[in-house]
């Protein structure tokens, strides 16, 4: 049984027929999906980590060097060869199929900044070495939240305005 008003499913029924708006819509929504999952896409962190026996989850919690064998107690840089070999060495490691988070640059790349698309950066990087998708991901998700927000504050404060202004009946009105 539908919820929606006779007049609201004749609106609905009328954009589903606006085929651009309909498919840009659920285009809009898979996109701001997937940005809401940007850590699980695109991250340098691995999503789960199996060593000596144990599981690890460096994308909920940070790890130090140590935990996995390291002489450091600093939290673990998971790009660092070293810490790679040792990881695969004595375990696995699950990474996001991006290994590129909004904030990482990319340092084992033989091509100038910025680089074109390649198999490691799939749009390629920016002139400071950033992989291009993990910061479109993660700038979308920023973004659109942003936008939410500021929505729903400028619906808050019209609502509380209206609702003083009609509470005290025209003599606060401009």
């Amino acid at each position: 049984m539908s919820r929606l008003s006779p007049v609201n499913q004749a609106r609905w029924a009328r954009f589903r027929h606006n085929r651009r708006g309909y498919w840009s819509l659920w285009i809009f929504l898979v996109l701001f999906g997937l940005s809401l999952c940007s850590e699980l896409i695109a991250n340098d962190k691995p999503l789960l980590v199996r060593y000596d026996g144990s599981w690890y989850f460096p994308l909920l919690k940070n790890y130090s060097e140590s935990d996995f064998g390291g002489p450091l107690a600093s939290q673990a840089d998971y790009q660092d060869p070293w810490l790679k070999q040792r990881l695969e060495h004595n375990g696995w490691v699950r990474w996001a199929p991006i290994r590129f988070g909004a904030t990482s640059l990319n340092f084992s790349t033989d091509k100038p900044f910025p680089s074109p698309p390649s198999r490691q950066n799939w749009l390629g990087t920016d002139a400071n070495g950033g992989d291009v998708l993990a910061r479109i991901l993660y700038g979308t998700r920023m973004s659109v939240l942003f936008r939410l927000m500021l929505t729903l504050c400028s619906r808050v404060v019209g609502v509380l305005g209206g609702a003083l202004q009609g509470y005290h009946g025209g003599k606060d009105d401009l």
